[in-house]
């Protein structure tokens, strides 16, 4: 097998060594000072993260999907910050998808070379009868995932808005797409562990996207999740503390509303209207 394309500052050394001679003090110490490091660098991709939360809040608007491609940590990642945008913001299932190499199958198990298929990302994006109101954002620590790389030459080619988020400046993966966002965090503290910082930072990063996106397209009021799904008692709870909050009412009253119009900004609007 021959080595896989130029050395990456994500396959870099540690600045650590000998880990297995360290206290668990040491450790803990460690890691935490390189994980400082992220945000810093997720905050050099800012400039480039603000056309791609505008472009995609217009597409969206107007009733695109957004679509998160990757394999083992970082589609894991996508599929969470996806499943997060119904309960937290009322959207619908399938405006946010997640889709891993290997299929849902991999999201617990990982499924052996499935990123290294070039055609397959692109199959499974056409599965979901992409089209060019969509859009899709490519993860890939690396930034040279096959099955990440080829679903994206081949979106941007049949017109849809494209993106990445990676941890290597100049890979693969930003050539082949719209708006590249590039966090440099530097050598994992476990040598070519990404699941550390590079997968820290991808999360934040899908975190400021997906929220960005949610909070233009009107999916909170003030700072509050209005259109959150009352799933459970905690978020019932929440809701109707945000309910006595808008209405100047009691709890009781706030949780009556509540129930009865089934969300916070449905039942606020109500609630002003009777006023």
């Amino acid at each position: 097998m021959e080595p896989i394309g130029n050395p990456r500052i994500t396959e870099s050394p540690s600045r650590y060594d000998h880990l297995e001679q360290m206290t668990t003090l040491e450790l803990l110490r460690n890691i935490n000072a390189e994980d400082r490091k992220v945000a810093d660098a997720v905050a050099q991709a800012i400039p480039a993260m603000e056309p791609l939360v505008n472009a995609l809040a217009d597409r969206m608007q107007r009733g695109g999907r957004l679509f998160y491609v990757g394999a083992g940590t970082s589609g894991r990642l996508g599929i969470v910050d996806a499943s997060e945008c119904p309960p937290t913001f009322g959207v619908p299932h399938g405006m946010v998808v997640g889709l891993i190499a290997g299929g849902d199958s991999a999201i617990r198990k990982a499924v052996e070379f499935a990123e290294d298929d070039t055609e397959q990302g692109w199959k499974d994006l056409q599965e979901h009868a992409i089209g060019t109101d969509d859009s899709v954002i490519g993860i890939a620590a690396s930034g040279g995932t096959p099955y990440v790389v080829g679903a994206l030459e081949q979106a941007r080619k049949a017109g849809v808005l494209t993106a990445c988020i990676t941890c290597n400046p100049g890979s693969p993966v930003t050539l082949v797409c719209d708006h590249p966002l590039v966090a440099v965090v530097g050598p994992e503290f476990v040598t070519g562990s990404t699941r550390m910082k590079s997968g820290t930072a991808q999360k934040l990063i899908l975190n400021m996207i997906s929220t960005s996106v949610m909070i233009k397209l009107g999916r909170v009021q003030g700072n509050r999740m209005v259109d959150m799904q009352l799933s459970n008692h905690k978020l019932v709870d929440r809701g109707t503390r945000m309910v006595m909050d808008g209405l100047g009412v009691d709890y009781d009253t706030a949780n009556v509303l509540l129930k009865k119009h089934g969300s916070v900004r449905k039942a606020v609007e109500e609630g002003k209207l009777r006023a």
